[in-house]
């Protein structure tokens, strides 16, 4: 009944409410008979979570007047025993736990979870597109024999049986499971990175600039990973006879070439993954901070799991077709260099042509780039949920908690 307001907000990894009470009588200054003058104080309503402290603490301290409030990375105990309790001794903290909480967040351990979410979500999806890169590949190498989509399927069904289908496919597990790893964890890395330096006014301000920042540099370091095993498929994949698979491959294009030939293509790698992982993150981050705010009836919050990876997906999949547009004419080069020994890019811009270079195979490109991103963001996002955090983007960024005790009071 002494209650007069609640106010709730939701920021760190966790939620938690302040209820805002009136001192029912005028209480003394500890030591001494005066009185101290009635003040509005705080407190946080007790309940089972509150003597189950993780690492992931709130801490408050019960004063008359408006709380210091710090998050704290050491778990302390509470000083109630039970609900019914008094407020406990003047100064004494305690906890309340993060709910659903298994990892702290921008924790090593934190990173390290992304980091193998990234090779699930990297490595399985590429791995099972493998006929239609195939396809791909071959359409722009040679588009007089792969003329469309389906006379490819019929030309590699027919030369090389349903096995060839997914020719090339353990460099392209391999290959885009390291990509994965460095793609998704230094992307957390960076973009807590730059939003720490920008500072949390700028980081709200620019944080489109904080993805693309963030996500480039984290693709310039996956690039690298990726490099020797995309030399390796694409040699595999359209020039049947030359290898195999990477066992074999490997050698013989190391052979060939030598150690520096599997870096050949570096740059245009760069110049097609680059924009395509700018596009693949920034895009995502604002489609679903959009479809949270007006598709969506409820707060993020309040949403279901399974509905936030629905989401996940969508937002995945309609970003891959402008990651696919976006990066078109640099993946056109990188097959071209790849499998023409000592060819160059004015080499690949004079035979396939500037037009070639933006339209060839970029349809299949489409379907194939939207249906990955969109499985690769669900997987990542599932794989996240299932170790206690939170679906990536469709929240505001986090606010000090100084600022929002501040707001509060």
């Amino acid at each position: 009944g002494q209650t007069q307001n609640t106010q709730s907000f939701l920021h760190f990894p966790f939620s938690f409410s302040l209820e805002k009470e009136r001192v029912p009588s005028t209480p003394q200054i500890p030591g001494t008979n005066q009185p101290q003058a009635k003040q509005p104080h705080w407190t946080l309503p007790l309940g089972p979570a509150a003597s189950e402290p993780t690492t992931n603490t709130l801490i408050i301290w019960e004063r008359a007047a408006p709380p210091y409030i710090r998050a704290s990375p050491l778990p302390v105990k509470s000083t109630r025993t039970s609900p019914r309790q008094g407020r406990g001794e003047l100064g004494k903290p305690f906890s309340i736990r993060a709910p659903n909480e298994k990892i702290e967040m921008y924790s090593p351990a934190f990173y390290a979870a992304c980091t193998a979410g990234g090779i699930a979500s990297c490595g399985l999806t590429h791995m099972a597109v493998t006929p239609l890169d195939l396809v791909k590949c071959n359409m722009q190498i040679d588009p007089a024999k792969y003329k469309s989509i389906t006379s490819g399927f019929g030309v590699l069904l027919k030369e090389q049986g349903a096995r060839g289908f997914f020719r090339g496919w353990v460099p392209t597990l391999l290959g885009y499971s390291a990509q994965g790893a460095c793609k998704f964890g230094f992307y957390e890395f960076f973009k807590k990175t730059y939003s720490d330096m920008a500072g949390p006014e700028n980081a709200v301000k620019y944080k489109t600039l904080i993805y693309l920042a963030g996500s480039a540099s984290a693709e310039v370091i996956a690039d690298i990973a990726l490099c020797p095993f995309e030399a390796v498929k694409v040699r595999v994949q359209t020039q049947p006879g030359f290898a195999r698979g990477l066992s074999d491959g490997l050698p013989k294009f190391i052979k060939a070439e030598g150690a520096a030939g599997l870096y050949k293509g570096i740059v245009p790698l760069w110049g097609r993954q680059i924009p395509y992982t700018m596009m693949k993150f920034a895009s995502f981050e604002t489609i679903v901070e959009l479809i949270y705010k007006h598709a969506v009836p409820v707060p993020k919050a309040e949403c279901s799991k399974s509905s936030q990876l629905g989401i996940s997906f969508a937002g995945g999949y309609i970003a891959g077709v402008f990651c696919a547009i976006v990066s078109h004419p640099a993946d056109n080069l990188v097959s071209f260099l790849n499998n023409a020994k000592g060819a160059t890019v004015g080499d690949a811009v004079k035979k396939i042509g500037m037009l070639g270079l933006f339209t060839r195979g970029l349809p299949l490109r489409i379907v194939m780039i939207g249906t990955l991103t969109g499985a690769q963001w669900g997987i990542y996002d599932a794989f996240k949920v299932m170790v206690g955090l939170p679906t990536t983007g469709g929240a505001p960024p986090v606010a000090p908690v100084e600022e929002a005790a501040k707001a509060i009071a």
